[in-house]
């Protein structure tokens, strides 16, 4: 039974009481017939109940619902204490109103809880930010300032950077401080993947659910799996966005295309891929490098070879080397979209 047909039935009861009851007033007032007015009147409001109710009630639940889903923790807890503190200070200046002459002794005090009420949680949500940075500074029990700061964020993960794998690795290091949040639309897609007919897809996938398995068993990492969606969208990655500009959280990926459109729309991005390039080891032109020459290079003469971090090592003159480790000098070091590339030569060509 849909929450729409209750609503019909409700109302139309209670309005074609409340049609009854003005039927019988009408018909005082007219000097006709009560029964008449009463059922025709009591018909009516019926009517009216029965066609008006769901769009006067179950569709400003239904909006108030899909808004409150949207809503992060921080800012439903924001604006309950907003209404806490508001209705207070309402209840406070209610006596010396009520002692105002009529109407102004019953208008008052009720118009100032509901203008209290509106201020408190506008003024909460909007400033939520300061208010909770100011509540983390304050002294903890012991003496200790500040909050752990492992729990101040939320890092909200696409569907890529959970089958890629690697953050559980770096979640372990430690260096990666905050909540990791997988909001429910991205376990979706993640579960859509595992199912897909394509069994390198699926096997994806099935990666991707491992990962997450190791995720929320290991005690250090605080995971989230969050029910929170975003409506007037379908597109997993719009979703994502749109969620993090809301929460004003980053968004840890290595998708290209959500990189850059998220920070279009100013959202900031953590790119594990662009961390493995910044945790590499650095080299500089002259220094010694041992590789082996796996296969040719692009140009004529040249040999390709790769450090254990997947860098890719260019030996000019290398080709006649392949399959052999040999000892390069680095000329030049070239950093491209798609990762770092080193130059070399052989050291016995210098």
């Amino acid at each position: 039974m849909s929450i729409a047909f209750v609503a019909r039935i409700i109302g139309m009861i209670v309005l074609g009481i409340g049609g009854v009851y003005f039927g019988v007033g009408l018909g005082r007032l007219a000097e006709g017939s009560l029964e008449l007015w009463a059922s025709v009147m009591g018909l009516v409001g019926a009517l009216v109940g029965l066609v008006l109710t769901p769009i006067l009630v179950v569709k400003p639940i239904s909006i108030m619902r899909a808004r409150l889903a949207q809503a992060s923790a921080r800012t439903l807890f924001a604006g309950v204490i907003g209404l806490i503190i508001s209705l207070i200070i309402a209840g406070l200046l209610a006596f010396p109103l009520s002692l105002l002459p009529e109407p102004f002794s019953q208008i008052l005090p009720i118009a100032l809880a509901v203008i209290f009420s509106y201020l408190g949680v506008a003024v909460f949500i909007t400033r939520q930010n300061d208010i909770f940075s100011v509540i983390s500074n304050l002294p903890r029990r012991g003496g200790e300032d500040g909050t752990d700061p492992q729990y101040e964020r939320t890092i909200l993960m696409d569907t890529s950077v959970i089958i890629d794998g690697r953050i559980a690795d770096i979640a372990r290091t430690g260096f990666l401080a905050g909540t990791l949040m997988i909001p429910r639309f991205v376990l979706t897609e993640l579960q859509y993947i595992a199912d897909s007919g394509d069994s390198l897809r699926r096997q994806r996938g099935r990666r991707g659910l491992e990962v997450l398995s190791q995720l929320q068993k290991d005690p250090a990492i605080p995971v989230n799996v969050s029910d929170i969606d975003v409506e007037g969208s379908t597109a997993v990655d719009d979703k994502l966005v749109i969620l993090a500009r809301q929460l004003k959280a980053p968004i840890l990926t290595n998708d290209f295309n959500l990189n850059r459109v998220a920070e279009l729309q100013g959202v900031n991005i953590l790119n594990i891929n662009e961390l493995a390039n910044a945790v590499k080891a650095v080299y500089l032109p002259g220094e010694e490098l041992a590789i082996r020459v796996i296969q040719d290079g692009r140009e004529p003469g040249q040999g390709v070879g790769y450090l254990e971090d997947g860098t890719m090592v260019v030996v000019q003159d290398g080709n006649k080397f392949i399959g052999a480790e040999i000892n390069t000098v680095v000329t030049k070091v070239l950093q491209t979209a798609a990762g770092r590339m080193i130059f070399s030569r052989p050291e016995d060509a210098i």
